[in-house]
């Protein structure tokens, strides 16, 4: 009997229990643990009734290594899947250890407080060594690798989309389509319309801190480093049409980086609409995207924390979103001694998801995948001991699981490359 204990409840939480629900010969119990306790009941009971999976629902303080400890031996789950914050990754990393149990989550770490002594100190040591200013990186999560393997332990990293299936592409197009891979742009288009002035489609305070960031592109053995949005590019994506994207930085280059034998160039675009980078820049401009806190009438409050409390939950935009994802991979290599090109990607359909599991496709997109990788080390198709990304593993089962949970990819062999 399979057991799991999510820890989150929010939109890609929501997706990924529906779905793991709709997979109940796997995933049999089913305990979901948030700090509100109350979203947790609601989703259980919208559930209750219409899946084999049992549920049950918990409260955790996912900053707290005790009482993860004590949940996770209350509840003795096969896996915690980790679907709360980044900033959460390292104490619920700290309690799978101490427990013994397997590991997995949708985006690698990043803190919340980038002022503590500490962690700057080794964010500056980082930046000078790698030549990127992102918050984000994977060093903190791989230097438990050792634990985790003298543990016998999995701990699976960014199995959502954009880290996560993006990486499972390239896996596949290494060992399927491929002899050498030279470059890879992973391409993230939302073509999704929600009707808000301004909105983002996951949290606000992520997302945000990421688009405002530099830009940065693994190329030739060594990162570059550019201005935020400084490079912009259009591309027609097939079931969308001409968008304009750009240049971000992107967990997944990192690894891939590694993993990818021989690769030259790996970039990473996103399209936005010109309203939204509008709207972003004059909140930026005015301090609203600042993370440091700040005294207001006698109190502290953080401004980033304090817009994220303004703008629309990203759960609550599925009713309202029209429109269609692309999301894929453009690849450039040699194949039986040819020059080859290749285009996996996926397009998802916002009222589609909606009308599956009441979400817009921003969270299905990270939500599937999410329940996927889950399976993949229940099942034990994925197993090998240590701290991992999608990529290092077998991308074949995962493939499968994509077509048939609701994420079927296809391939282009002539596609339009990015300049």
């Amino acid at each position: 009997m399979s057991k799991v204990l999510v820890i989150g409840c929010g939109g890609v939480a929501s997706v990924a229990i529906r779905k793991c629900c709709q997979n109940s010969s796997v995933f049999e119990e089913i305990c979901i643990a948030s700090r509100t306790k109350s979203r947790c009941d609601d989703l259980k009971a919208k559930l209750d009734g219409t899946t084999e999976t049992k549920i049950t629902t918990a409260q955790v303080d996912a900053d707290d290594v005790n009482q993860l400890i004590e949940l996770i031996n209350s509840v003795k789950p096969d896996l915690v899947m980790n679907i709360a914050l980044p900033y959460q990754d390292l104490t619920i990393m700290d309690a799978c250890l101490a427990c013994g149990v397997n590991y997995m989550d949708t985006a690698n770490y990043e803190p919340e407080d980038i002022s503590e002594p500490v962690w700057r100190a080794n964010y500056e040591k980082r930046c000078k060594e790698k030549g990127f200013s992102a918050y984000f990186d994977y060093s903190y999560q791989m230097a438990y690798k050792e634990k985790f393997e003298k543990a016998g332990l999995v701990a699976l990293l960014g199995s959502g989309f954009d880290p996560g299936v993006t990486q499972a592409y390239c896996a596949y197009a290494q060992k399927h389509l491929f002899d050498t891979i030279d470059t890879i742009d992973i391409l993230d288009c939302n073509g999704g319309d929600h009707g808000y002035p301004f909105a983002t489609n996951f949290n606000p305070e992520i997302n945000l801190r990421e688009v405002s960031a530099p830009g940065s592109y693994w190329e030739n053995g060594h990162w570059v480093e550019v201005p935020a949005m400084s490079i912009k590019r259009e591309y027609d994506f097939d079931g969308v049409g001409m968008k304009d994207m750009y240049l971000l930085h992107h967990e997944e280059i990192e690894s891939l980086a590694e993993n990818i034998k021989g690769v030259q160039r790996i970039r990473f675009f996103m399209t936005f609409g010109q309203s939204y980078l509008t709207h972003m820049k004059c909140l930026e401009n005015v301090g609203m995207l600042g993370t440091e806190p700040i005294d207001f009438e006698g109190s502290k409050i953080v401004p980033i924390q304090f817009l994220k409390a303004l703008l629309p939950d990203p759960a609550s935009l599925g009713p309202r979103t029209v429109g269609k994802t692309n999301i894929g991979c453009i690849f450039t290599g040699e194949k039986d001694g040819k020059r080859k090109t290749a285009y996996i990607y996926n397009i998802c359909d916002h009222q589609e998801c909606y009308r599956e599991v009441e979400s817009q496709a921003i969270s299905y997109t990270t939500g599937v995948p999410a329940m996927i990788g889950a399976k993949m080390l229940l099942e034990g198709k994925w197993n090998t001991p240590g701290v991992h990304t999608v990529e290092e593993f077998d991308p074949d089962p995962y493939m499968d699981e994509l077509n048939r949970c609701g994420l079927p990819w296809q391939i282009n062999e002539n596609p339009v490359l990015v300049d």
